[in-house]
């Protein structure tokens, strides 16, 4: 991958910009306008929400990593990305991949990734090391990658768009 998007202001390079909005705080999925904080240019869903207010790149979080999980990070990167536009938030402990919400997210260790996708229901798949429900229709599913050719099931690659869509896009409230 040529550059790595994150939020303005975030790390070193721009965000992914979404299509059809001038205005950074519309992001093309119909919702109402996101508020930015005007210390660290974070996007939310609700205005003044806590958070740690820094400033991260994606690149320091893989310091001390080996090649081949920045090249699993890339290769998750692209995933989804194939689900629509999307911003990547280098924060302290983790990186977030986000549409309106954050709905996906790794942290990098020297050999893996962590990493996770929110559903809104429980599935299974033969990848997850985890399963936990984090609140009712917010259901954590969290796997490790070692290597890119691991992300390459396709069954994978929906259920990361299943979160785009549902959680990350927050589609699973305008279908109530």
């Amino acid at each position: 991958m040529a550059s790595d998007p994150v939020e303005p202001g975030i790390g070193s390079i721009q965000p992914i910009p979404v299509p059809s909005s001038p205005d950074p705080s519309v992001d093309g999925t119909g919702g109402p306008p996101l508020w930015t904080c005007p210390r660290c240019g974070h996007r939310f869903v609700s205005a003044n929400i806590w958070h740690s207010c820094s400033r991260h790149s994606v690149d320091e979080h893989f310091a001390s990593a080996e090649p081949c999980v920045r090249a699993a990070f890339d290769r998750l990167v692209e995933l989804y990305e194939r689900c629509g536009p999307i911003v990547v938030i280098a924060q302290k402990t983790r990186i977030v991949f986000m549409v309106r919400v954050r709905f996906g997210g790794c942290s990098v260790r020297r050999d893996r990734l962590l990493t996770g996708i929110s559903l809104t229901r429980r599935v299974d798949h033969p990848r997850w090391t985890k399963v936990e429900e984090l609140a009712p229709g917010w259901i954590a599913h969290r796997f490790e990658v070692r290597d890119p050719d691991e992300l390459s099931d396709p069954d994978l690659a929906a259920l990361i768009c299943e979160s785009y869509r549902e959680v990350g896009a927050q589609g699973r409230l305008r279908s109530r």
